[in-house]
């Protein structure tokens, strides 16, 4: 649940609880992409540090111990000794950063592996029940990270189909968070904005998804290569359409 606590301007200070604890908005997530923080910062440094939530990466996981490794040790809280929040992304990202080893369709997306090669597929519903494995606090959304520069064309095709793929972890989530075996069946879901850098289709986008029911909203696919001040202008242009009463992650 997300909580309002000041305004001035845009600027927003909140409280946004989780069954895994409270997270003081704003706020800086810092990453530990395979379940740990680069540098030999511990999980326990960290809580020293009051750092507030981590984020950790649904791709390499997968991969590499895998995700059903990690549930048989009763979840990312635990493999990693770690008791606050966890974000975990989708796997989307891997989507744009394995271009050269990827198919994009309407199901989802054949990945090869960076590691060995095999040939993987993940699409909204693998996303889903692999983070639901991963039992993370909060899962984001498989969306398309899409290429920038991108033609308008390509764009509207991509934001479409994130759409149709936001509904289809929604209901994958809704159905994971009641079976029976769940680690965290508090699990929440995160959608994610794209649009590249067209402000119209990034609002109709946002327009789209905030009608699907998530506990919080991305904008996605910036510091992708675009000039910083676009990436503020899309902030700017996207922001009055995201739902006031959500978190809101960058």
């Amino acid at each position: 649940m997300y909580t309002l606590l000041k305004q001035e301007g845009r600027a927003r200070r909140g409280e946004f609880k989780t069954v895994h604890g409270t997270v003081q908005t704003p706020a800086f997530m810092n990453v530990g992409t395979s379940a740990a923080i680069k540098g030999g910062i511990s999980s326990y440094d960290l809580k020293d540090l009051r750092c507030q939530v981590e984020l950790c990466n649904t791709y390499h996981l997968h991969l590499r111990p895998g995700d059903e490794k990690i549930k048989a040790l009763g979840g990312l809280h635990k493999f990693m000794g770690w008791d606050g929040p966890i974000l975990t992304d989708s796997g989307g990202f891997q989507v744009f950063s394995l271009a050269q080893l990827r198919t994009i369709s309407e199901q989802g997306v054949k990945f090869q592996s960076h590691i060995d090669g095999r040939r993987i597929f993940m699409g909204p519903e693998e996303s889903m029940r692999i983070q639901s494995n991963l039992a993370s606090t909060i899962a984001m959304a498989f969306d398309e990270c899409i290429e920038n520069p991108a033609t308008r064309e390509y764009t509207k095709r991509s934001i479409d189909r994130t759409v149709r793929w936001l509904r289809r972890c929604r209901a994958e989530m809704d159905r994971l968070n009641a079976a029976e075996g769940t680690i965290n069946p508090h699990q929440m879901l995160f959608g994610i904005n794209q649009g590249s850098t067209f402000p119209d289709l990034r609002i109709e986008h946002m327009k789209q998804i905030s009608e699907i029911n998530c506990d919080g909203y991305a904008i996605g696919g910036l510091a992708v290569g675009e000039p910083a001040p676009v990436m503020y202008e899309i902030i700017e242009e996207v922001e009055p359409y995201m739902p006031k009463d959500k978190p809101r992650y960058l």
